[in-house]
């Protein structure tokens, strides 16, 4: 299938959606999940217009990798979470839904399971917050 121009991510990276940047380089933008799944909820991806693992080119994908191990290790510290999942997946039958090649970086807790995707909206004000969160651990290292 080809990459649709018009998904939600492809919007977002154009400017034409607003997000709640956590992190940003040239190749990569992570933004907080607008219907999280934990609290911290991340989604990194690529810039380049890639519909998922098979599209990818691995040097975005390194870039990709090296951007969620970052906002794990600092979710773990900000959230105080107790483990970290990482999801990515392919096509409908392995669960993905926006076509954009993305990845879930959800911190977790203990006792606490993870929301059924696209549960609830969360409100702006609270995913500004975790976002300045998070920034504001992304940059004292």
């Amino acid at each position: 299938m080809p990459y649709d121009d018009h998904n939600v991510f492809a919007r977002i990276l154009r400017g034409e959606l607003p997000c709640h940047k956590v992190y940003e380089t040239e190749a990569v933008l992570a933004f907080m999940d607008v219907m999280p799944r934990s609290k911290g909820h991340v989604l990194v991806i690529p810039k380049a217009k890639v519909r998922n693992l098979f599209d990818v080119s691995s040097n975005d994908l390194n870039m990709v990798m090296e951007a969620v191990q970052r906002i794990a290790v600092a979710s773990m510290r900000t959230f105080e979470a107790d483990g970290i999942s990482i999801i990515q997946s392919n096509e409908s039958a392995g669960g993905q839904v926006v076509f954009h090649m993305h990845i879930h970086v959800i911190p977790r807790f203990e006792g606490v399971d993870l929301l059924p995707h696209t549960t609830k909206l969360e409100s702006p004000d609270v995913l500004a917050g975790y976002a300045e969160r998070l920034r504001t651990a992304l940059n004292a290292g």
